[in-house]
Order: structure tokens, then C-alpha cells, then sequence
């Protein structure tokens, strides 16, 4: 299987200046002020995107269960592929029971095989997998496993080391440290 891998190793400093005379209005905002207003308005870490989306709150359950939260809400960058509420009713009960009360480690390792280093938007990822041709791309994950990622019907399909499939429902979900892309079914690294 063809593997590309994309190392997104980028600093990025910005170094603003602003040297304007004070505004006569009162109306005028200060500097620390519009800083203020931006930090209020940007996205906050992954967790706490997925934290402020009842659509993943069992996946917000089950990171909190694993100890994953503070790791997640990390610099990063980080891309996540995050399996909503009905992605994880596909799972048994009574294993989604198991996993986040007694077995965490392995929960550790089923929702690390779910993020993967840097920040890899849509296009970037439709582009890699164009590339890669008929085998798909393989994405390596923090855990060290591997998905596989093809584009079917329009759709970008990424296949676990079960050989289970999971669609990417919705991409480019903004955090301050990553991206999160939505899928449908929790993938399995083995």
C-alpha cells in the first residue's frame, strides 16, 4: 500500500503593531479591548468544541473517561476524527459500559486511533488521497495504527485495521489547537 505522509511541522508567529493615536470617541475600542473581543469570539480546544456539541457528548464522556482531556485540549495542532452520539450507539451497550468504566486503557487506544498529528484540513487530505491513487492514503494516528482513507461516491471513507468503514460526515470543525472532522462510526484499531 502506497503511504504518504503529511508532516504539517509549521511555526507560525505573528507579530502585530499597532501605533495609532487614541481615539476622541468614546465609542472607540482599545487594543486590549478588540484582543479581548477576538479571544472571546476563537474557537476553543477540541474538547472544548466537542464539549459545546451534544451531538459528541458521549465522545466527550468516553475522553473524560480515558484521562484524554488534558492531552486533547494540549498546542496541538491535532486533527480529530470524532465519531458523534449515534457513531458510538453502533457500539453494544453493555461494551460502551465496559470500556468507559473498567477497560479505560483500551478506550485510550480506540480514541487515540482517532486523532492524528497536525492540523490536516479537507483538501488537504481530498488531495493526498487523490494522490495515492485506487489504494487510498494511509494516515498514521497517535496511537501508531494506521486508516486508510479513499474517496467513495463523493464521500471520504476512511477504513480502521478491523476493515471496518467510517464516512466523514462534515470536515473543518475549527479549534484553537486542530481540526475536527465528523464521522459516523467509531473505528477500531484492531
Amino acid at each position: 500500500m502506497k503511504t504518504l505522509k503529511i508532516t504539517l511541522a509549521s511555526t507560525v508567529a505573528l507579530a502585530v503593531a499597532a501605533c495609532a493615536p487614541e481615539a476622541d470617541s468614546g465609542d472607540a475600542m482599545t487594543a486590549d479591548e478588540t484582543a479581548m473581543t477576538d479571544e472571546a469570539t476563537a474557537p476553543g480546544t477540541v474538547v472544548e468544541v466537542a464539549q459545546g456539541d451534544e451531538t459528541f457528548s458521549t465522545l466527550v464522556t468516553a475522553v473524560t473517561a480515558a484521562e484524554l482531556g488534558e492531552t486533547l485540549s494540549g498546542e496541538g495542532p491535532f486533527t480529530v476524527f470524532a465519531p458523534t452520539n449515534d457513531a458510538f450507539a453502533k457500539i453494544p451497550e453493555e461494551t460502551l459500559t465496559e470500556l468507559t468504566t473498567n477497560d479505560t486503557e483500551t478506550l485510550g487506544s480506540i480514541l487515540t486511533y482517532h486523532v492524528v498529528e497536525g492540523s490536516i484540513d479537507a483538501a488537504t487530505l481530498t488531495a493526498a488521497i487523490e494522490s495515492a491513487g485506487e489504494e487510498g492514503y494511509t494516515i498514521t494516528t497517535v496511537n501508531g495504527g494506521t486508516l486508510t482513507a479513499n474517496v467513495v461516491d463523493g464521500a471520504v471513507v476512511l477504513t480502521d485495521a478491523a476493515g471496518g468503514t467510517s464516512t466523514v460526515t462534515a470536515t473543518d470543525v475549527e479549534a484553537s489547537n486542530g481540526l475536527i472532522h465528523v464521522i459516523d462510526t467509531v473505528l477500531m484499531p484492531a
